[in-house]
């Protein structure tokens, strides 16, 4: 064979090679690969969610315009190392782009940030849950999901019916679209930074674990909502019963007695309710209820790590309505307050 005529033969061979691959590099670089949906007059904006995967973030893409060759956008994002990189925020996208240039855009997501507020009292663990999806913008179930598929609740050392005391009432700024497992991750800083040096020391001192300081908050959270420099006093008065369990074996709280009975209206506590057995009612279960009966204020946790010290047993609410308390120190004192309240309120 002449050289002229293997040159030739090379030539034949390898222009296809080579135009398929100009063609390839064309594609995967430069050609038009994603147009914004055309019937939007602005540039639309696409949230990326925490920890969002390459085919979630196409699937994204494909909802608000077209996506020509996905296997070319998989290819380019393998190159620039950008299908493992992946960050949330919000980003504006406008007209046409190539590969390379929606990437760039891609990797560059603005930060949006929330403000989450946890409220406090708020009673059903359910509620507070509906309450954070919503705000966050999860799927309702997805939190509890979470926690029912996870071992964040047992390496923390929390239950459902303890939870109540991981939420720290405050408002929190989050980034929009931060995961399920992010917002735990963060709530639980959050919850190590409450629960300071100084806090855990009060609390170590009244021999208490934080659960239970948070449980014991929360009862005193819901007997006095509007006085509150009444709550230490309340507070000494349920950790004076705490102490004593010979002469007082049940803590007989009736907020306790209400989310026994899930009736949070009753004005007026009667047999017919502390009969109901439940670990939450504290006339027939021994020592605290087995997690708070609501979120508790932070003002309430302190309350309690600041409890004052004295020798009351028993408290009933006053009769001249000015929303404090009659502490007393004999079941006998106590019964004439009743009396007197009862006849205040024109109770039975």
């Amino acid at each position: 064979m002449s050289r002229k005529k293997l040159i030739l033969n090379t030539i034949k061979y390898i222009l296809p090679v080579l135009v398929l691959f100009t063609y390839f590099l064309w594609s995967l670089l430069f050609s038009e690969n994603y147009k914004v949906d055309a019937k939007l007059d602005n540039p639309i904006q696409i949230d990326i969610k925490d920890q969002a995967s390459l085919d979630e973030l196409i699937k994204l893409l494909k909802e608000n315009g077209k996506l020509e060759s996905v296997w070319s956008f998989k290819l380019m994002s393998s190159i620039k190392s950008f299908e493992y990189n992946i960050k949330s925020g919000t980003v504006q996208l406008y007209d046409s782009y190539n590969n390379n240039d929606l990437i760039n855009v891609l990797r560059l997501p603005s930060k949006r940030v929330l403000d989450l507020q946890i409220p406090e009292n708020i009673r059903l663990i359910e509620d507070m849950i509906v309450i954070l999806e919503d705000s966050l913008g999860f799927k309702r179930g997805d939190l509890r999901t979470y926690l029912d598929t996870s071992s964040f609740l047992s390496n923390n050392g929390f239950n459902m019916q303890t939870l109540s005391a991981f939420f720290i009432p405050n408002t929190y700024q989050l980034y929009k679209g931060l995961s399920v497992e992010s917002f735990f991750k963060k709530m639980k800083r959050e919850y190590n930074s409450f629960w300071n040096e100084k806090r855990i020391s009060k609390c170590d001192s009244l021999g208490l674990t934080q659960i239970e300081v948070s449980t014991l908050a929360s009862i005193v959270e819901e007997e006095q909502d509007k006085r509150l420099d009444e709550r230490p006093m309340i507070a000494g008065l349920y950790l004076n019963r705490l102490n004593n369990p010979l002469s007082f074996p049940y803590l007989q709280a009736d907020p306790t007695v209400k989310f026994a009975n899930k009736n949070f209206g009753i004005k007026q506590v009667l047999y017919k309710h502390t009969d109901i057995d439940s670990p939450y009612n504290t006339y027939k279960t021994k020592g605290l209820p087995p997690g708070p009966i609501c979120i508790p204020s932070i003002n309430a946790i302190d309350a309690v790590l600041n409890a004052s010290q004295h020798d009351y047993y028993f408290m009933c609410a006053g009769s001249n309505g000015d929303g404090y308390h009659k502490f007393t120190s004999s079941n006998k004192e106590h019964n004439r307050n009743k009396n007197k309240y009862k006849k205040y309120q024109n109770f039975k």
